[in-house]
Parts: structure tokens; sequence; C-alpha cells
């Protein structure tokens, strides 16, 4: 068997049934010589016994690492990677499959010694005809999206091209580039980690190819649930600690600004029944998503001198001086209307 020219990292905590319809996924042609590497976050729900069935009689190597407490995505990821040594990495998450090259079209994208991360384009698992992700925008306070998230596919994001960063849910690093920048803050647990390590490696001088023949197919919002509080909370602590850590001094004065345009924009869609914040059933739901934020803003804010001190630290890695940032995130900027409607789950696409 030859040596792996990709390892793919699948976390997996208490989704049996999803973890094996993933691996199973990469039994299609991936065109690449690959091991898998799944590290369990403490399941019970027998996922180790899962994967040791399918290790059995799988043409590629699996190796299980095994955790007795769930380490959070970032953790285990970072667990993972440490674990394998081929020269790219893939993720893949637990709640996604593979279509057949789905690896070698995210190979393809490094012939260029610049490019360290590579987007795959993510379609929305019960309705394929639906974009979950084409890789990622960002709103200028650090929430960020998935570009084209919630459209019907009708081939609008079909050419290889420049992207932001590549959602972690599927997609690949160039190792050299892990080891250049580090891996996974796991400070944020899980949620807005790929922006984060992505903004990490724009802003040390790499770049990052969107290809979109490489095509995996998402249960979106498996772990948590879309509207779970939890997941609010970890993405609101976490897109103020990204903005923290990476954004230009001017930009991060403006950021109460920029957060107060978009919770007025989700308010304001909710109100007609549009966006994420639409779909929150009755007043007490939305006033536990409000609580929710308020906690993730209040974490943040416990967190901010540790935040600030990697801040300082990261100086050496900088390519891209605050300028360049700024023009980057403004580049790459998603519209409020399109954040704040945005849906992605079946039956709640735009036209």
């Amino acid at each position: 068997m030859p040596e792996p020219l990709v390892s793919v990292i699948i976390v997996n905590y208490n989704r049996a049934a999803l973890l094996e319809a993933c691996l199973r996924s990469l039994l299609q042609p991936q065109g690449v010589p690959f091991e898998a590497v799944v590290v369990d976050n403490g399941s019970t729900d027998g996922s180790v016994e899962t994967v040791e069935a399918f290790a059995a009689s799988a043409p590629f190597p699996v190796r299980l690492l095994r955790n007795a407490e769930n380490l959070g995505f970032c953790a285990a990821n970072n667990q993972g990677i440490r674990a394998s040594a081929a020269p790219f990495v893939a993720l893949l998450n637990n709640d996604a499959e593979a279509e057949p090259g789905w690896l070698a079209h995210l190979h393809s994208a490094f012939e260029d010694p610049r490019v360290g991360m590579a987007a795959s384009k993510i379609l929305v698992y019960e309705d394929p005809r639906i974009i979950d992700k084409a890789g990622h925008l960002i709103w200028l306070d650090g929430q960020n999206r998935g570009r084209g998230t919630g459209e019907r596919d009708r081939g609008q994001y079909d050419q290889m091209e420049e992207a932001l960063w590549p959602d972690g849910c599927a997609c690949m690093y160039r190792r050299a580039m892990l080891d250049d920048i580090g891996l996974f803050d796991e400070d944020l647990f899980a949620y807005g980690d790929d922006a984060e390590l992505g903004l990490r490696a724009r802003i040390a001088g790499w770049r990052c190819l969107y290809m979109p023949q490489a095509v995996v197919r998402h249960h979106r919002g498996a772990t948590l649930g879309v509207l779970s509080p939890r997941r609010l909370e970890l993405i609101e602590r976490n897109r103020v600690l990204l903005a923290v850590k990476h954004f230009p001094p001017d930009l991060l004065l403006l950021n109460p600004l920029f957060f107060a345009l978009r919770i007025g924009a989700g308010a304001w869609a909710a109100l007609r029944g549009r966006g994420e914040a639409g779909r929150i059933p009755g007043l007490g739901g939305k006033l536990r998503a409000f609580l929710a934020v308020l906690k993730g803003d209040l974490e943040a804010l416990e967190m901010l001198p540790r935040t600030w001190r990697k801040r300082r630290a990261l100086g050496p890695l900088r390519r891209l001086g605050n300028a360049e940032v700024r023009r980057l995130l403004w580049q790459y900027r998603i519209r409020l209307g399109e954040l704040s409607e945005q849906v992605a789950a079946p039956g709640g696409q735009r036209a």
C-alpha cells in the first residue's frame, strides 16, 4: 500500500450512524492515496466499535484515537494532525459525506507553493440542490458565514477561484503551512476555529483556493443543532476573539458599530420571519437566543487578556500589514442583508 499523500482527520462525538456513513463515503475512488484518522471524543453510543468494524476491512488505513472525554473540535483535530504524517491534511466532519474524487480535486489546488488551504463545495445533505458553503465570507465585526449559503446551486460557484478561507467541515491544508502558523486555537473549543486559523494563515501570506469539483454533502447543524443556545454562545464568543486576535486596530474600534448593525439587521429579518433568527420559535426562544449571545460576549470579555497576548505573540508571523488585512476583509465581506436573511436548511433557501 503506498504511503498516504493525505491524512483525513474525522472528529466524532456520539454520532455512530453519521460517522459510519462518512467513512463509507471514502470508499468511493478518491484519486490519491490517503489514510483516515478518527478522533473519538469519549463517545458512549458504539462509535468506537463502528470504527473498529469498518477498519477491519477498509481498503485504506484507518486509525482510531480515543479520548476519555469531549475535548472539542479544535483539540481533537490537533490531536489527529499531530498523530499523522502525510504532507497534506484534510478535515471531514463526521456529519458530511464525500463525493468521488473529493481528495484529488482538493489536492490539485496546491500546485502553487503559496497555496496553503483548499475549500470544498459543500451542499446540504437533505437537498443537494442547495448550497451550504462555497468558501467563506466575513462581516466586519468578526461574524463569518459560508459564501452562497442557502442559494440554489445554478452553477454560480462552479469556477476555481481565490477564497478567504475554507470551511473546516471539508477542506485540505498543506502541512508545511500548519508547521509555519500553528494548529487550531484550542481556547475556541468549536465554531469559528476554521475562521481563526484561516485568517491567521492569510495574514501570514498563505493563499486559499476554492475547488468546486471537490464536493461533499453536509447534515448542517448535526453536532449541536442550528438553533442550539450553546452553538449561538460559542459562535458569538469566538467571533469576538477572532477580531481581537487578528483585526486591524481601526476595525477593532469600530467593532461595536458593526455588531449593532448586524444585530439590528437580524432583528428586522426575524420580525419578517426571515433568516436563522426568524426560525427561532416564540418570544421565549428568541429571548434564550439573546441570552446565549450575551453569555458569549461575557465569556469573550473574560478571555480578552489571554487573546491579546496571543495577538502580540503572532507578530513575527505577519506578512500582511494592517492596511492589507483591512482590504482583505473588505474584499471578502458579506452583505449585511445576505448575512441576516440567509438560511441553509431545506425549505428555507432563498430563491
